[in-house]
This record gives C-alpha cells, structure tokens and sequence, in this order.
C-alpha cells in the first residue's frame, strides 16, 4: 500500500511510522503549515521533521505557503470549533495531494494524539475520502502515546507544548497569567 500520511510534527510520526514500517506500508509524509502559529513554532517544528526524515530515510512533501491570515479569517468567531476546520484543512490538503500523487489512502498523525478529538478526526477523514474518492487510512496510534514520546525525547528531538494553532498556545500559557 502506498500511503500519504499527513504529519503534524515529528514527535507525533515516530510511532505512527513503525507501526506502519512494521505493516511494510509505503508512506511519505506530508506537512501542513497554515494552522501553526507563530512562524517561528511553524519552522521549528518544520526543522525537526527535516531531519527526523532524512535520519529515518523518507520522503515529506512541505506545503510552501504561510496562510496564517487564511486560517484565522475561518476560525475567526468560531474559536469553540476551531479544530473542526482544522482537521478539515489538514485532512482535505492531504487528501487531494493523495489522489493527485496516485496514493493508495491517506492518513494522519493526528490518530496518534490522546489530545485530539479521535471520533471527530475519524469522521472528517471518512467524509473528505467519500468527496474525494480515496481511501481514509484508519489506525488508533494512542495506545503508543508514552512510546512515541520517550523515543522522541531519546533523539533530542523539538517538542513544542501546544498543538499548533494560536489559540491552544493561548490556552497553554493562560493559567499563568
């Protein structure tokens, strides 16, 4: 199977990854960048998945742009929602880049995450693939959480302490104010 897996930082991919290695899953990644705020977090996290992907030997496409005002424009008055439409984002781009590339199914990181909302990422990928006419890749990649992060934190790796939008920076730092 030729798989594109979206991946939102690379302490997210580790585990992910060897699980798919283990299938003997092709996969490259795939790195979206308009819902990380501020730049500089974008290209931290941007950095590190460069050379986790070179020390692990695979390919990432890297969206080119910065639409922070795009992304703020449609969340804007809809914080509350605001993962929906970012799962939606993420999801659709990778989706079309899977289709265009001639991929067998698309994925994301995202299912690895204990913070995210697994039944609403799951929903939003099935709905994109039946628009889009390409398979939704399904695994539930949580129960290697503490893995995933012990191996991260054995490589040095980055690991930022938000999920990436603005608003959950906020959310991070505003118990201390």
């Amino acid at each position: 199977m030729k798989l594109l897996l979206h991946i939102c930082c690379a302490p997210c991919a580790v585990y992910p990854m060897k699980v798919l290695e283990q299938e003997d899953i092709d996969m490259m990644g795939f790195f979206y960048r308009h819902n990380i705020h501020p730049l500089t977090e974008c290209l931290k996290r941007e950095d590190t998945l460069r050379e986790y992907s070179q020390q692990k030997g695979f390919r990432v496409i890297y969206q080119k742009a910065y639409e922070l005002e795009r992304f703020l424009q449609s969340v804007a008055f809809r914080e509350q929602n605001r993962c929906r439409f970012c799962y939606h984002d993420r999801l659709y781009a990778a989706a079309k880049i899977a289709k265009k590339g001639k991929f067998d199914a698309f994925s994301s990181t995202l299912l690895y995450s204990r913070f995210q909302n697994h039944d609403l990422i799951c929903e939003t990928g099935k709905a994109i693939a039946k628009e889009e006419g390409i398979p939704f890749f399904y695994r539930d990649f949580r129960k290697g959480w503490k893995e995933g992060i012990e191996e991260s934190k054995a490589m040095n790796m980055y690991r930022q302490q938000y999920c990436g939008c603005i608003y959950s920076e906020k959310d991070r730092f505003s118990g201390r104010i």
